[in-house]
C-alpha cells in the first residue's frame, strides 16, 4: 500500500492507495499544523487517522509514505518532525517517505506541469513554486516575522478591527459593525469585544469570519474591499514573487490557487489576482484547484513509487468515491 497525507490548520486527510491508483481507504480529522498545536498533538492526530485508515484494508503493507504539512516551513520543521514520524511503525518500515510542506501537495493536485506556482490562502497564507530542473521556490510563512499577510484568520481579525473602529468612531462606517456579531451569535460588537479579550470566543471563531468580509465587500462596503483588494495584492505578490525567483516570469506557466479563502472564488478576489498576476507575468494562467489537496499529496506518492500515468488518474477517479 502507499500512503498519503495532507494536513493544515483545520483538517488533515488520509489516503490508503493501492500501487496501481485505487484508492482503498480515507479518513478525515483535525488539524494537524505543527506550529498551531505542537509536534506531539499533530503526530498523534496523524497517527491516529493513518492507523483507522489501515485497519480498513486487508493485510496493509507500507511501501512508500508521503505526508505533506502546513507548519512545516524550515528545513529545522521538517526534519524534526519526520524525526518524531520515525517513531511510528508505519512511517518507519516503509520503503521511503517524503516529508514536506502542503503547498505542494496543492501545487500538484492543480497541475502536472514541471513549471508552476502555487499559492494557498486559507487559515494562513504560503507560496511554492517549482522549475523543471528541480529548483524550486519556498517562503518561511511564518506570519508577520517573515512579511507574511492574508489568510482567513487575518481577513476575519481584519473585520473585527474595522467593525470595533467604526463603533467608537475611530474608523469608518461599515456594515462590518453589523455582520460580525450576528455571524458569532453575540448581540452588539461591544459583547464580541468582550469575548475575545475573555477568551470566550477564539482563533477559529475570527478564522470563520472571512466569509463575512468577503459578503461585505460584494454588497459593497468600502472598507471590507479595501481589505480584499490587499488580499489580491498578497496572493499576486507571492506567485510574482516566486516566478521572478524562477526565472518564469516570462514563461506560459500554471499559477495554482488553493486554501479556503481562495477556493471560494469570490468575483472580487479572483479578478484582482488575476489583473494583477497579468501585469506582472502575462504568460501565466490561473488553475483554482476543486480536488482536496490530499489527491496532489497522493499522486506525489504514486509517482514517487514509479506508478504509472495511468495510476494518477486512476487515483484520481476512486478517491471521488472514497
Amino acid at each position: 500500500m502507499l500512503l498519503a497525507v495532507d494536513g493544515g490548520g483545520s483538517k488533515t486527510d488520509v489516503l490508503v492507495l493501492a500501487t496501481d491508483g485505487t484508492v482503498l481507504a480515507h479518513t478525515r480529522g483535525a488539524g494537524s499544523c505543527p506550529q498551531v498545536i505542537g509536534v506531539a498533538p499533530a503526530l498523534a492526530v496523524i497517527d491516529g487517522l493513518v492507523r483507522e485508515a489501515l485497519a480498513m484494508v486487508e493485510r496493509p503493507r507500507v511501501l512508500r509514505v508521503g505526508v505533506y504539512l502546513s507548519g512545516l516551513d524550515l528545513p529545522v520543521e521538517i526534519e524534526t518532525f519526520r524525526a518524531a514520524l520515525e517513531a511510528l511503525p508505519w512511517f518507519a518500515r516503509a520503503g521511503g517517505a517524503v516529508v514536506d510542506n502542503d503547498t505542494f501537495a496543492l501545487l500538484r493536485a492543480g497541475t502536472a506541469e514541471q513549471e508552476a506556482v502555487a499559492v494557498v490562502c486559507g487559515t494562513g497564507i504560503n507560496c511554492v513554486g517549482r522549475r523543471a530542473d528541480g529548483v524550486t521556490a519556498r517562503f518561511p510563512a511564518l506570519g508577520r516575522i517573515s512579511g507574511d499577510w492574508g489568510g482567513g484568520f487575518e481577513l476575519g481579525e481584519q473585520a473585527v478591527w474595522h467593525a470595533a473602529r467604526a463603533l467608537d468612531g475611530r474608523g469608518e462606517p461599515t456594515i462590518l459593525a453589523t455582520l460580525v456579531p450576528a455571524a458569532l451569535g453575540r448581540p452588539s460588537m461591544a459583547a464580541v469585544i468582550e469575548d475575545l479579550h475573555f477568551g470566550r470566543l477564539g482563533h477559529d471563531d475570527v478564522t470563520h469570519l472571512s466569509p463575512v468580509l468577503l459578503d461585505a465587500a460584494g454588497r459593497g462596503d468600502a472598507v471590507a474591499r479595501s481589505v480584499v483588494e490587499r488580499q489580491a495584492d498578497e496572493v499576486a505578490a507571492l506567485a510574482l514573487a516566486a516566478l521572478r525567483r524562477l526565472s518564469l516570469a516570462d514563461a506560459a506557466v500554471p499559477v495554482v490557487l488553493g486554501g479556503g479563502v481562495l477556493a471560494a472564488r469570490d468575483p472580487a478576489l479572483t479578478e484582482g489576482i488575476r489583473t494583477r498576476i497579468a501585469a506582472g507575468a502575462p504568460g501565466a494562467h490561473l488553475v483554482f484547484v476543486a480536488d482536496r489537496p490530499v489527491l496532489g499529496a497522493a499522486f506525489l506518492v504514486l509517482e514517487a513509487y514509479g506508478a504509472s500515468a495511468a495510476a494518477v488518474d486512476r487515483a484520481r477517479a476512486t478517491s471521488r468515491a472514497a
